[in-house]
C-alpha cells in the first residue's frame, strides 16, 4: 500500500479523485480549492489543466503546512473545443451529441506542493464513443449523473461506460486522477516523503 511520511491533503471537492485514493488505502484529509478557475486566453488543453491544478493546490497548502496537498484538474476537448460540466439538461444532450461517434481528449493536470515547492504533471487520454441514440443519451441525463462532469458523462458509471467503445491510454484519467501519473510524480520528486510500498508507518 502507498504510505506517506507526512499528512497528505486533497484539495478537491471531486467524489470520485476521493474514492480512487480511497482505493489506495491512502490516508488523508479533504479540503476543497476555491481557487480562482480563469484562463488565459489562446492557453492549451494540457497548460490550462496544470496551472488550475497549480492554482487549487497552492491557495489550500497555505492552510496545512506540514502536509503533501494535491490539486487536480479534468477537462475533455473535442476538435479542440473545451467541454466542461454542463450548466443544464440542454447543453449535456449537446454534449453528448458531439461526442457521439467520434474520439475526444480527456486532460488531467496534477499539482503537488509540500514546503513552499510545487510540481506539476499531465496526462492525456483518448476516448472514443460509441454512436448514441437521442434515446439513450436522453435516458442517461436523465438520471443526473452527466451534471457533474466534463464532458457530460463519467465512464466509471453504469450508463456512461456502455457508451465507451474504447480508451486508448489511462482509464483513471477520465476518471478524473491519473493513479500511475501521481504515483510517478511522488517517487520522482518526493521519494523522501514515501515509506516503502506495503510497509505500514507507525
Amino acid at each position: 500500500m502507498l504510505r506517506l511520511r507526512v499528512p497528505f491533503v486533497l484539495a478537491s471537492q471531486s467524489p470520485r479523485r476521493k474514492q480512487l485514493l480511497e482505493r489506495l488505502d491512502l490516508a488523508f484529509e479533504v479540503h476543497p480549492s476555491d481557487a480562482d478557475e480563469t484562463l488565459p486566453p489562446d492557453i492549451s488543453p494540457e497548460d490550462a489543466v496544470r496551472l488550475l491544478a497549480k492554482q487549487k493546490a497552492e491557495a489550500v497548502a497555505p492552510k496545512h503546512p506540514d502536509a503533501l496537498t494535491l490539486g487536480a484538474d479534468t477537462i475533455v476537448v473535442l476538435n479542440g473545443d473545451v467541454l466542461g460540466k454542463p450548466t443544464d439538461t440542454s447543453e449535456a444532450i449537446a454534449m453528448l451529441e458531439r461526442l457521439s461517434g467520434r474520439s475526444h481528449t480527456v486532460h488531467t493536470g496534477l499539482a503537488l506542493v509540500y514546503a513552499g515547492r510545487t510540481i506539476t504533471a499531465h496526462e492525456a487520454t483518448e476516448v472514443t464513443f460509441a454512436l448514441l441514440t437521442d434515446e439513450e443519451i436522453a435516458a442517461y441525463v436523465q438520471t443526473g449523473s452527466p451534471m457533474d462532469k466534463a464532458g457530460a458523462y463519467g465512464i466509471q458509471d453504469d450508463l456512461g461506460a456502455l457508451f465507451v467503445e474504447r480508451v486508448r491510454g489511462d482509464y483513471y484519467n477520465v476518471v478524473g486522477l491519473p493513479l500511475h501519473r501521481l504515483y510517478r510524480t511522488l517517487r520522482t520528486y518526493f521519494a523522501d516523503l514515501l515509506a516503502p510500498l506495503g510497509v505500514q508507518e507507525a
